[in-house]
C-alpha cells in the first residue's frame, strides 16, 4: 500500500513561507545552539512552538534545557503502542523530574491501527507502513496549530545527520534543532553537571530506543542508531521524512 495517498499535501503558500522564514531565522541565530536558540525559536512562535521528544536515551539533556528556558514551552510525545514500558516510565519521570507544565501524549488512530494492522504484526511485513501510521500520522495531527517544532537530532547519531543545520523548513513549518553541533562528549556532561536520570534501557545496550519489535542492542564501534530496524535498508522512522519532516 502506498504512503502517498495517505499523506496531505501542504499548501504551496505555507512551504514558501516556512522556508523563507527558516532561512531568515538561520542567519540570525543559525550560529546559537543549547538554550540560547530554545530562547530564540521560544521568542519568535510563543505558543506555536512545541518540542517533539521521544524520551529516549538523550532526551533528558534537550528536555532539561527548555524546562530552563521555559517549563510552559509545549511538549509532544507520541506513544505508538509499540514501545517500552520503561520509555513510558522514563517520560513520566523526566516530566515530573523537569517541572514540564506540558506534556502532550498522542497515540495512532485506532480504526487506522484495526485497518492496516489487525493482528498487531505489521511491522514484521511492512516497517515503513507500520511507522506512517504509529508515528507520522499522529505526529502530523498532534503538530496542528503549531508553525514550529523543536527535535533532539544530532549530528553524530548517524551519518544521515551528518549535516544537519541548526534551523530548517520542513512540511510548511520550521524546525530547530538545538543538538544538532553537540557532541557525546557534551551530551554526557550535561547529563552529569544537571544529575539527570539515564533512560533505564541504556545500560543494557539500547543507545536508541523505539518501539520494542525494531529496536536492538547496539554492538561496540556502531554509530547509536545502528540498533534501529537491525537488518533493514532504513534509518528513520519517517517523522523526518515525508507529511512532518518534508526530506529533512
Amino acid at each position: 500500500m502506498s504512503l502517498q495517498s495517505h499523506q496531505p499535501f501542504p499548501d504551496i503558500e505555507r512551504l514558501i513561507r516556512s522556508s523563507n522564514r527558516a532561512l531568515e531565522l538561520d542567519e540570525t541565530c543559525g550560529h546559537l545552539q543549547g538554550m540560547e536558540l530554545i530562547a530564540a525559536a521560544r521568542d519568535a512562535y510563543g505558543d506555536r512552538l512545541t518540542l517533539v521528544s521521544s524520551f529516549g536515551t538523550e532526551a533528558a539533556v534537550l528536555l532539561h534545557m527548555v524546562a530552563e528556558v521555559d517549563p510552559a514551552i509545549t511538549v509532544t510525545f507520541v506513544d505508538t503502542r509499540k514501545l517500552f514500558g520503561e520509555t513510558l516510565r522514563y517520560r513520566d519521570q523526566l516530566a515530573a523530574r523537569l517541572g514540564l507544565m506540558d506534556v502532550r501524549t498522542v497515540a495512532p488512530d485506532p480504526r487506522r491501527v484495526k485497518e492496516l494492522d489487525a493482528d498487531q504484526m505489521l511491522f514484521s511485513r511492512d516497517t515503513n507502513l507500520c511507522c506512517h501510521i504509529r508515528k507520522v500520522e499522529p505526529l502530523e495531527r498532534a503538530l496542528n496549530g503549531f508553525d514550529a517544532w523543536i527535535t533532539g537530532r544530532k549530528a553524530y547519531q548517524a551519518e544521515t545527520r551528518r549535516f544537519l543545520p541548526a534551523v530548517e523548513a520542513a512540511g510548511g513549518r520550521v524546525k530547530f534543532n538545538p543538538l544538532a553541533s553537540l557532541t557525546p562528549g557534551q551530551i554526557d556532561d550535561w547529563f552529569t553537571r544537571h544529575n539527570l536520570p539515564r533512560h533505564p534501557l541504556e545500560a543494557d545496550g539500547f543507545l536508541s530506543v523505539g518501539c520494542m519489535p525494531c529496536t536492538d542492542r547496539v554492538k561496540p564501534g556502531e554509530d547509536p542508531r545502528s540498533g534501529r530496524w537491525r537488518g533493514q535498508d532504513k534509518t528513520e522512522c519517517g517523522i523526518h521524512e515525508g507529511v512532518a519532516g518534508d526530506g529533512i
